[in-house]
């Protein structure tokens, strides 16, 4: 009996033992954890939803200025980039042929005149001898036919002399605005035909200040841009510097290349500085919604303790605040759309950490704005999660290198960290 007594109380001391070894490590363990919470401080923000294209700078208003005559180019009195008041002359075609062309007109004009006289006196005298009945009635009616005809040739001849006068005044390129010169396509000596088509011989822009970027946006973005919307850009010779503008129209013509259907979105684009030239390519962000208020981290929103942070932390028995009343006649269960306005958060104050309902707004993917339930100067929780304490080095040690053999976690294992958190 007195054996198996003692062997009973040497079992009952080793399970002892063991059990406070196991307390033991585990206490060690807990001591060795550290709880880690970031939070986020909740201010004033601008949530905005975007698009982006690609387009190119253009001047608001340009005309190309040709000529409706042919003929060799005689005198340039304009360049590349000078400034040019409307009705101010350009260019000079050769005017000898034209001057020809004047005199043949005038002479086939002076030739009708003088048949039209002629031809009315002979009507007149005709006439008066057919009222005597001193002439037949064909000589009459020959006499009143000439005489018509001569009228005619009359306005024809006019007509032909207006015209060389009026293609002798095309000779001369005036400036029909008031602009800058962007184009010059012509020199002095070359030769024009305008048989077919007009020939462009100068571009102008009205005002430079003043620019356009025609936008290319995708079918699957065009339906958010709207007139009016906010844009900013950058161009790459100054890709320091965000140009701003205003979207003024939606062309409903689609463009396809490559199977990738787009629309041309107009944006005005104010250039008082003038930095921006014709051609320029522009990278564009169409701002197609935006929202300004108190906002969180997209974090804050998929953030939920767990026992052991929430047995650490001490928090209220019941929630901070209120969800916001529905309005008046609603049914107290929410639909699908007043479920996706209404979230959750978790507030820390000092050592306490309590879950707080808000109501939120427009998100950008990694803001979300919040409409209701909390105020400037609070800080929600991020994460919270338990790290390993390092454990101090002494002095001369190198944490690099293993400790002393014959050592093991019992006795003092000074060179081995820590492998990972207790479980």
């Amino acid at each position: 009996m007195k054996k198996k007594r003692r062997i009973g109380l040497i079992i009952f001391g080793i399970v002892v033992a063991a059990i406070a070894a196991i307390l033991i490590v585990k206490a060690t363990k807990s001591a060795n954890k550290e709880l880690v919470i970031r939070t986020h401080v909740v201010a004033e923000y601008t949530v905005e939803n975007t698009v982006t294209a690609t387009g190119t700078i253009e001047p608001v208003e340009t005309v190309e200025v040709g000529t409706q005559v042919s003929g060799k180019v005689e005198k340039i009195y304009v360049d590349f980039n000078d400034v040019v008041k409307k009705g101010q002359l350009m260019a000079e075609l050769d005017k000898q042929t034209l001057n020809q062309s004047l005199s043949r007109a005038k002479a086939s004009l002076t030739s009708a005149e003088s048949q039209l006289n002629y031809a009315k006196l002979t009507y007149e005298r005709t006439k008066q001898l057919y009222e005597s009945n001193a002439a037949t009635l064909a000589a009459y009616q020959d006499a009143q036919n000439t005489y018509t005809q001569a009228q005619m040739s009359k306005k024809n001849a006019q007509a032909a002399y207006d015209q060389a006068m009026v293609d002798l005044g095309y000779a001369e390129i005036y400036s029909p605005i008031d602009g800058i010169v962007l184009d010059r396509a012509v020199e002095v000596g070359q030769t024009v035909a305008a048989s077919f088509s007009t020939p462009t011989l100068f571009t102008l822009a009205n005002d430079l200040t003043k620019m356009q970027v025609e936008a290319d946006v995708d079918e699957a973005d065009i339906g958010q841009v709207k007139e009016g919307q906010r844009v900013s850009f950058t161009v790459d010779a100054y890709m320091e510097d965000v140009f701003n503008g205003t979207v003024n129209q939606i062309r409903m013509k689609p463009t396809t290349t490559s199977n990738v259907v787009t629309y041309t979105v107009i944006i005005d684009a104010p250039n008082p500085d003038q930095k921006l030239f014709p051609g320029m390519t522009a990278s564009v962000t169409i701002v197609t919604e935006e929202q300004k208020g108190l906002a969180a981290p997209a974090e804050a929103f998929n953030f939920t303790p767990d026992e052991q942070v929430l047995k650490t932390m001490r928090k209220p028995e019941k929630p901070e605040g209120q969800m916001p009343e529905l309005p008046q006649g609603e049914q107290p269960r929410m639909d699908e759309k007043a479920m996706a306005s209404h979230s959750m958060v978790w507030i820390k104050k000092g050592d306490n950490i309590m879950p707080r309902p808000v109501k939120v707004g427009m998100s950008d993917g990694a803001y979300r704005i919040i409409e209701q339930g909390v105020q400037a100067g609070d800080s929600v929780v991020l994460s919270a999660q338990y790290i390993v304490k390092e454990k101090a080095v002494k002095k001369g040690e190198n944490p690099f290198m293993p400790g002393p053999p014959g050592r093991n976690r019992n006795n003092g294992n000074k060179g081995k960290a820590p492998s990972g958190p207790p479980q």
